[in-house]
């Protein structure tokens, strides 16, 4: 017996110590993952060291958490194939130019360039990129007509020269255009309009946008002849202001209605740049609310404007995915209106309380770095912000 005893003491010492070191290697193991769950990744060569403020964090974004470390995913793990076809000395691979109203298109072009999301291997990519610009094309003086047979032939010699299309239909390409001619330069490809994903900047519900599906681009109109505004409250002495053409119904209404009020700065033209230098620009510094009503398109420059200026946009629209709108809670930032509320606009406007108001502005303030476009492109700027939403789809797809 005495034998017996002996022989199970170390056994079960042996056994203990083995439970122990599996306990720690599972403890190990944990803090581990969490740790890695919690650090920023590095974006080579952006090195984005920058991460979402708390206070942005309960505000702003519809799901703070999870973007953020969504986020941190796609800039490890996100992988885009950028078709090698097409001479960039016409009307592919590179953007027309980086400035002007349409300047967010060439950014894209040149960003997705310059990012590490960029792969060199098809095989690797989680989605493909058509790099045809309609842009420059109009640059060109390329007819509607003859661009639209350019895009055909282009898309159609992809598609026959390489076999990535066909594995899902087009699920998993995109292309991307800011100029509304643009996204008539692909009717010729209905089963393309029907599959791929759009990134426009125009993303009117009806026009045959599906938000789920395409990406709403912001049209950014840099660079900015002024720097950003904010935390200027006490500046802002005018209630709204809106100048513009009457390229639309909506506009039209708008200064019928409000040109000759006293407490909305409407004017149904252009401000006359023989009044006084950048009078334009100036007038968003001293406005709490800036009216965006859609022209020619649902679309402007104008929302991006008002944002970097510090004025509260006030969207006038029926029909306008706005952009972001998967991260972005646009009620913190912004004030967004039914065509039909412009009867009733001044009044909507002055109920707002001036603690709203305040909470608005900071809110405008905090995503201000989400619609501005660099070369080479910085954590959480437009470009960025673009790729989350292109990272957002990737998932549906299925081979």
């Amino acid at each position: 017996m005495a034998g017996k005893t002996q022989t199970l003491i170390p056994t079960c010492s042996l056994q203990l110590a083995l439970l122990t070191l599996a306990a720690l290697t599972l403890t190990s193991f944990t803090l581990l993952s969490l740790r890695s769950l919690r650090s920023q990744p590095h974006e080579s060569p952006l090195n984005p060291s920058q991460s979402l403020s708390s206070s942005s964090s309960s505000s702003i974004y519809k799901s703070p958490e999870i973007f953020h470390l969504n986020y941190n995913q796609m800039v490890r793990d996100f992988r885009v194939y950028i078709y090698p076809d097409g001479d960039p000395k016409t009307f592919y691979q590179t953007p027309r130019k980086l400035t002007g109203k349409y300047s967010s298109e060439g950014y894209f072009f040149q960003n997705i360039r310059e990012s590490s999301m960029r792969t060199e291997d098809p095989e690797q990519a989680h989605l493909f990129f058509v790099p045809i610009s309609p842009h420059k094309m109009r640059g060109k003086g390329t007819s509607y007509e003859n661009m639209t047979i350019i895009v055909q032939n282009y898309v159609e010699g992809l598609i026959s020269k390489y076999p990535y299309w066909n594995r899902t239909l087009g699920v998993d390409h995109f292309f991307v255009t800011c100029h509304d001619v643009g996204v008539r330069a692909f009717e010729g490809l209905p089963f393309m309009i029907k599959n791929s994903i759009r990134v426009v900047c125009s993303p009117s519900y009806d026009v045959g946008y599906i938000p789920h599906k395409d990406v709403a681009l912001p049209q950014v109109l840099q660079p900015f002849a002024l720097p950003a505004g904010g935390n200027d409250i006490e500046n802002r002495t005018i209630l709204g202001f809106w100048a513009g053409h009457r390229n639309s119904k909506i506009r039209v209404i708008l200064a019928r209605v409000w040109e000759n009020d006293t407490e909305l700065a409407i004017s149904n033209n252009r401000i006359n740049r023989a009044i006084g230098e950048l009078v334009y620009q100036k007038t968003f510094y001293r406005t709490k609310f800036c009216i965006c009503p859609g022209g020619s398109q649902v679309n402007s420059a104008r929302i991006t404007d008002s944002i970097h200026y510090g004025c509260i946009p006030v969207i006038l629209s029926n029909y306008y995915d706005l952009p972001f709108n998967d991260i972005l809670d646009w009620k913190k930032f912004s004030v967004v209106l039914k065509e039909k509320d412009v009867y009733q606009l001044k009044s909507i406007l002055k109920s707002i309380p001036h603690e709203e108001f305040v909470a608005l502005h900071k809110g405008l303030v905090e995503i201000q770095k989400h619609f501005e476009w660099h070369s080479p492109p910085v954590p959480y700027d437009a470009f960025h912000m673009v790729m989350y939403d292109l990272w957002l789809r990737h998932h549906v797809i299925k081979y």
